[in-house]
Parts: C-alpha cells; structure tokens; sequence
C-alpha cells in the first residue's frame, strides 16, 4: 500500500471482484520508528493471525472475500498484538508422489 497522503488505492473499481489479501508498509520515518501490524477477516475462515510490514494477509486462490481489517501501529521491536500464526491461506498443493507396478 502507497502512503496514504498520495491517494492509496487497493483492489479494483468498476470490474466486481473481489479483494481477497491485502499488504502493507509504512514509508519515510515513521518506518524507522514503527511496525505495521494488520490482520484481515476472511469469508467463511474469521480472524487471520497478524501480518507485518509487506506480509501477506487474507487468502488466495480460495475466492473468499475479505470483510474487515484490523491496523496497529506497534513501537520498532516491540511484540506483536496477538498471533501471528495463519495471516494468509491458500489452498494446499499435494506433494508429487510417483506409483508404478511392474
């Protein structure tokens, strides 16, 4: 995400689709002094656990709408406000497997 004081935008307008995940950074000084946390809400999945700083958040390729975010700035080093266990959910790729018969 841009900073906001240039019009950040995110997501389309004018094509219905939905937003599925979002990421975001904090620019200029504040970056120096602060960390971004934020967690989504997912369609059918609730609460994500906390991303930060460019982390992904929400899900992809699950066509689940995100309902809420949820934004904290948090001192540089500091914990963060809950979890950070499963901020992004994608659907799960088997590992290849070979069978054969002779």
């Amino acid at each position: 995400m841009d900073d906001v004081s240039n019009g950040a935008l995110s997501g389309t307008t004018g094509k219905n689709l939905r937003l599925e995940a979002i990421r975001m950074n904090l620019t200029g000084s504040i970056a120096e002094q602060y960390d971004i946390y934020y967690r989504t809400h997912v369609q059918n999945l609730g609460w994500m656990g906390w991303a930060k700083n460019g982390e992904n958040s929400g899900s992809k390729g699950l066509s689940l709408r995100l309902e809420a975010v949820e934004i904290r700035l948090v001192e540089k080093g500091s914990e963060a406000p809950g979890s950070t266990e499963n901020a992004f959910a994608q659907p799960h790729t088997p590992s290849p497997s070979i069978s054969y018969r002779t």
